[in-house]
């Protein structure tokens, strides 16, 4: 069979609305495109299993960074840490050596790069494993196009375009090389190159919703702004045809459910904001619960929906358009959580259902006592995971974190009976032995801290600017950074001791 599209992707592929291009391939067949799947190769000649597609090849290396993937925050190889069972066969920077395979393999094939790793790469980016700047990803793949972010939109109207035969200049949510200077432009490669507050000035200016340009030797990279996604929208994509059917590392989240898109938290370590947006778009309760009955329908369910995911799931709701403002610090955000309560109080009535998880675990400060009562009383798998991040209030705040209260919300949480667990970062910037010794009283105190990890750099982050600067980049004032592993090591182990 000669495919339309053809889709090369770092990760195992199972036709579920939790694996991204599972839903790409069911809105383009939807649209009358054939497509086909080339899942986590290894080897240059396994490009070539479904021949040459008759418009282009998609190509990602799934949700997840094939760095972040392979590498420990120490740069250690995840395969040979004897702490962890893994099994990846994701080759170093995936999206670059898939497309260079293409390239090689089949000449002038048109290459659509989409994902985590190509869209935060869509600018000059500090690279943590190599320790230097790199420029975007277009330039290092040679591809024609790139969209950021799920891409559901992207992706039709490239399909449509190239069937068609027209440019691909234009499309909302890509990015693509030109010679004409088009849009806002950012501090260029030379810049940044030559000075870190040029750096800094260009992570401020990195949005989703503008058209963005950026000077590369003599050419330009311009992102256009992102379309706008609709409830509507999101209805429409989950509820394809999806037979659910998930590969056995992905049981215990087979029957989730996902409920809404977007970030209003904007945590500077966190990349969220600019793949899926800094506004909460919600799909409707109507279509949460048909999907839900459709799932009560299926020979394998046993009456347990494994999870209502979103970035956070207490964000589901959260949806305003009404001004420009960060939604986190206004007073106008309905953190009543009035709408996920109602939403968990039919779902609870949905014949076949016999219980509800929230095992991804909620924003604690924007958590109303309402909804903790109802979560404690009917959805805790285990316990009720949340991610304070820190303790200290110099590096919650450099962290864009400190809001909220722990210790009232963890004296709240007590009455229920239920328990807590608790996620924590270290070695981030901003944080010297000093607050490292601080948190690690806390965590001792907590007792569950399921996880401490060691902050990652990756690309486009407020975080890794700071990083990479050892500046504020709002203010450029000075930040101290650990960044000798020995120090990071003695920050996890003080943590951990």
């Amino acid at each position: 069979m000669e495919y339309d599209i053809i889709f090369v992707t770092g990760e195992l592929y199972f036709d579920h609305p939790l694996c991204g291009v599972a839903i790409l391939k069911r809105w383009l067949e939807k649209h009358g495109f054939t497509v086909g799947i080339i899942e986590k190769p290894v080897k240059e000649e396994e490009i070539t299993k479904l021949g040459k597609p008759k418009l282009f090849f998609g190509v990602t290396s799934g949700t997840i960074d094939s760095m972040v993937r392979n590498y420990t925050p120490l740069k250690r190889l995840r395969e040979d840490d004897d702490h962890v069972d893994y099994a990846e066969k994701v080759p170093d920077r995936a999206v670059s050596v898939y497309s260079n395979w293409i390239k090689h393999m089949f000449k002038g094939s048109i290459i659509v790069l989409g994902g985590t790793e190509a869209s935060l790469r869509r600018f000059v980016h500090y690279d943590y494993w190599q320790n230097r700047l790199r420029k975007p990803i277009l330039f290092d793949t040679r591809a024609d196009i790139m969209a950021y972010g799920s891409a559901e939109k992207q992706v039709l109207e490239i399909a449509s375009r190239i069937k068609k035969g027209k440019d691909l200049f234009g499309i909302e949510g890509t990015c693509i090389i030109t010679k004409e200077l088009s849009g806002k432009e950012l501090p260029s490669y030379d810049d940044v190159m030559n000075s870190k507050e040029k750096f800094c000035d260009m992570q401020n200016m990195f949005t989703n919703k503008a058209d963005l340009i950026q000077k590369i030797d003599n050419r330009y990279v311009i992102q256009y702004k992102f379309p706008k996604y609709t409830s509507k929208d999101l209805d429409e994509y989950y509820e394809l045809g999806f037979t659910r059917k998930a590969p056995k590392e992905l049981k215990g989240f087979e029957f989730s459910v996902v409920t809404h898109r977007g970030c209003v938290g904007n945590c500077n370590f966190c990349s969220v904001r600019l793949l899926q947006g800094d506004r909460i778009i919600s799909r409707s309760e109507e279509s949460i619960l048909r999907e839900v009955k459709k799932i009560t329908k299926l020979r394998h369910f046993k009456g347990n929906i494994d999870d209502l995911s979103g970035p956070s799931a207490n964000m589901y709701g959260m949806d305003c358009n009404k001004c420009g403002r960060d939604c986190i610090d206004c007073d106008q955000l309905d953190v009543s959580n009035k709408r996920l309560l109602g939403l968990l109080k039919r779902i609870r009535g949905v014949v076949g259902v016999k219980k509800l998880s929230i095992r991804s675990g909620i924003r604690y400060d924007l958590a109303s006592p309402a909804l903790v009562d109802e979560i404690a009383k009917y959805h805790v798998f285990n316990d009720l995971k949340i991610a304070p991040e820190h303790v200290n209030e110099n590096v919650l705040k450099l962290m864009n974190k400190n809001r909220g209260n722990l210790k009232e919300f963890v004296k709240y949480f007590a009455r229920t009976g239920r328990k807590l667990s608790f996620y924590f970062m270290t070695a981030h910037p901003g944080s010297t032995m000093d607050e490292a010794e601080e948190l690690a009283r806390v965590v001792k105190r907590l007792r569950n801290a399921e996880k401490v990890q060691v902050f990652t750099p990756t690309p486009m982050t407020v975080s890794t600017c700071m990083y990479y600067t050892s500046m504020d980049p709002k203010t450029k004032k000075g930040i101290y950074v650990p960044h000798s592993y020995a120090e990071k090591k003695r920050q996890k182990r003080l943590v951990f001791g």
